[in-house]
């Protein structure tokens, strides 16, 4: 009987709680939408409602902006957070809900409170989540509420269209959708709003990195905005175009596998033909291995963004037109100066009032000279007539090489004229080449490294434009190469280094475990490229040897490196000048190999290529071979000595796409710390090293105290006596002190005398 009782008292209170529950749900809208969520039907009636006392409040609402009366309304926005959480569960109910919303920010956002604005805009971007309003109904006007004067808003929507825009596409692209998307954004973008536009071309170029939008329809419409005429706009497209390089790294071919392996070289070395220069040779291949690795793994800067426009000598021309003709800041004209220069270099256009324009700014005291030599290197190519670049160069060579400049300076200049000279060397003249080259023994070091690697690059480039003694020693590959005329194209019959393919009788060259059985096995007969090289040119004049000994000399004291890849032992040198005295013995000792000429080899190789395909060993064979001819003297018997650095300085030298404003910048000097990175050096130095100063405690800590450890432990009263006469002596005590020092000085001076 207490038992029945007990749960009837208990389902008496369970009623009036929950009738009291029911009772507070109007008023508390997060325990009525969690209900909802979990039983859309049993609570239809409380959802009713609540959308009653929405229309209410909204009529309400839009009666007092049209009032112009701009209070917060907080009641509205939770009715409005209500509704929207729940209008999956009511399609039906809530058809013209979102509308309404729409039609309130339309006619009144601009009186609106910022809260209640917000809070609207937010509300449709959760319908638009739920999929309850379609894209084309909102973005109109959220393109429209740009130009409200509201930053946070702005923000909050463009992160929610490039957010919904990257949503319909990552399943699978809408085509459809997206072109519809790109014709609406691409008339924002046009918009006379300055606002408007920035925030249009700042979510195309947002949507473009993020691999959305990344067409060309896209890249061009941005490439319109860079002719536009507000600057933010105008800015932000040039800065697109800048900075829109991807750094991809390429497979296949430049993988680790297609390296030539250095302990094949090795072992073939080994069992080559015994040659005085057989580990000279071996080393600079090693060292040119070294540097195909090194520029492997360097990225690769491909500008996508420049290479999808329709037109690009049309827009470089407007862009031209447009940049000399306003008066814009000069950080606006730098970047537009540098977008052209981009994409001259990269379209090879032909702009030749760009050149005489750029020639202006060429002062060493003008404001971000770098970047505009950056510019000239960047616009030169093959295709521009040699003489409008050869007047560049003239400029910088008479404003910036001139020993009236700082060192900085002129290493400033010849570095500019080595980029430009690396994209067309026939910018440069015989004369100026000449007088650039005498500045490689200058007394700074900046400047000689500068003019020794404008050498260097002509040393492959054109040769013939040096002097005797700055050419070096000249290699297979040199003579083989020749410096092409204006518009000249390279086309060759023949790969490059088939010869490798064919041995010297003839036969097909074979592979067994990935060393080649040719004669020399990876290391491949040359003497009879050489033979046909040298041709009448075989003797080398006293005269020439002795210049580039000398001049080797100087190099050898004014360069970084000590020298020693080239010191050799004594008995090294005692052999070499045997050699020397007799040449005869050395024809003996090294005969040469009998084989095919280079004529039929070349002819063998030629039906080779064109009777079969080629595999990967195939391609690394000819690639040993071309790295060999690259480091193997096209003239027997000279006596150049080269280091391995200097001869394969061009090789890895690269025409790129871009210039690095550090080539240019680049002036082989210590840059002076400041007080940050002294102390970090010094921190840095210190580290593993014991403390400075007195070690505390004993060497033997077994060993018995000091006085001065005893005294530490003592009382005071037993050392204040002691510690009284020696702060405070008499002057008697000082009297007996001074007649003490007197007496042993005296003693001194009779023991001197």
């Amino acid at each position: 009987m207490i038992i029945e009782i007990h749960f009837v008292f208990i389902f008496i209170t369970g009623l009036k709680m929950a009738n009291r529950q029911s009772n507070q749900l109007p008023l508390n809208l997060p325990q009525l939408q969690n209900l909802v969520k979990r039983d859309p039907e049993s609570y239809k009636q409380e959802f009713l409602q609540q959308k009653d006392h929405f229309d209410a409040v909204y009529d309400a609402f839009v009666t007092y902006y049209d009032q112009r009366n701009d209070k917060y309304n907080e009641e509205i926005d939770k009715l409005m957070t209500f509704l929207a959480q729940v209008a999956h569960c009511y399609t039906e109910e809530l058809t013209g809900f979102p509308q309404k919303l729409m039609d309130a920010l339309e006619k009144h956002a601009w009186e609106m409170h910022a809260d209640n604005r917000m809070s609207i805009c937010r509300t449709l971007i959760l319908l638009r989540n739920k999929n309850l309003l379609e894209p084309m109904d909102l973005l109109p006007l959220f393109f429209k509420l740009f130009q409200c004067p509201d930053k946070r808003l702005r923000k909050c929507l463009q992160q929610n269209i490039i957010a919904d825009i990257k949503n319909m596409n990552i399943k699978r692209r809408n085509n459809k959708l997206n072109t519809y998307l790109q014709n609406f954004m691409f008339q924002m973008v046009n918009n006379s709003h300055a606002k408007t536009a920035k925030i249009s071309l700042n979510i195309m170029v947002e949507l473009y990195h993020k691999n959305v939008w990344n067409d060309a329809k896209c890249v061009n419409v941005i490439a319109e905005a860079c002719l536009s005429k507000i600057p933010s706009v105008m800015i932000t497209a040039v800065k697109f175009f800048l900075t829109s390089n991807v750094a991809e790294k390429e497979d296949g071919s430049d993988s680790e596998d297609d390296i030539p392996n250095p302990k094949e070289m090795m072992m073939a070395n080994r069992v080559n033909k015994k040659t005085r220069k057989r580990e000279k040779n071996l080393d600079k291949l090693k060292t040119l291995v070294k540097k195909k690795k090194k520029k492997q793994k360097t990225e690769n800067f491909q500008f996508s963004a420049l290479h999808l426009i329709y037109d690009p000598q049309g827009f470089a021309e407007k862009l031209f037109k447009q940049m000399s003709t306003l008066h814009d800041q000069f950080e606006g004209k730098l970047l537009t100066l540098e977008l052209i220069s981009r994409l001259i270099g990269v379209h090879e256009l032909i702009l030749l009032n760009f050149y005489p324009y750029l020639s202006r700014f060429l002062r060493p005291h003008q404001r971000e000279v770098t970047k505009i030599l950056q510019c000239v290197a960047q616009a030169a190519h093959q295709l521009v007539p040699p003489e409008n670049l050869e007047s560049v160069v003239e400029v910088i060579v008479n404003n910036f090489v001139t020993e009236r400049n700082s060192a900085d300076v002129m290493a400033v200049g010849i570095n500019a004229i080595r980029e430009i000279c690396l994209r067309c060397p026939l910018s440069m003249n015989r004369d100026m080449l000449q007088d650039l080259s005498s500045y490689k023994s200058y007394r700074e070091k900046s400047v000689m490294m500068a003019a020794r690697s404008l050498i260097h690059l002509f040393r492959d480039a054109n040769p013939e434009l040096l002097q005797k003694r700055d050419k070096g020693k000249p290699t297979i590959a040199a003579v083989e190469k020749k410096a092409k005329g204006f518009g000249e194209l390279d086309a060759v019959e023949l790969i490059p280094g088939a010869e490798a393919l064919v041995g010297n009788d003839g036969e097909e060259a074979e592979d067994d475990d990935g060393v080649d059985s040719d004669s020399s096995g990876e290391w491949i007969n040359l003497s009879d490229s050489e033979n046909e090289a040298n041709g009448s040119d075989e003797e080398v004049d006293d005269e020439e040897e002795e210049d580039e000994d000398d001049d080797d000399n100087d190099e050898e004291e004014d360069g970084d490196d000590s020298g020693n890849e080239d010191a050799e032992s004594e008995e090294n040198k005692n052999e070499k000048a045997k050699e020397k005295k007799n040449p005869k013995k050395k024809s003996k000792k090294e005969p040469e190999e009998e084989g095919l000429d280079p004529q039929a080899r070349r002819l063998k190789a030629l039906e080779l290529i064109q009777t079969q395909i080629l595999t990967d060993e195939d391609f690394k064979r000819m690639e040993k071979l071309q790295m060999q001819k690259q480091v193997v003297g096209a003239k027997k018997g000279s006596a150049k000595k080269r280091k391995a650095s200097e001869a394969i300085d061009h090789v890895s030298k690269q025409i790129d796409e871009l210039v690095d404003l550090g080539a240019i910048e680049n002036i082989h000097k210590r840059k002076r710390h400041d007080r940050e990175a002294r102390l970090e050096a010094v921190k840095k130095g210190q580290e593993g090293r014991e403390k400075f100063g007195k070690k505390k405690g004993r060497m033997n800590p077994h060993a018995s105290t000091t006085n001065k450890e005893k005294r530490k432990s003592k009382a005071f009263m037993m050392l204040k006596p002691k510690l009284k006469r020696k702060g405070k002596s008499s002057v008697q005590e000082r009297q007996r002190s001074f007649k003490h020092w007197l007496e042993k000085t005296r003693k001194r001076m009779l023991k001197l005398k």
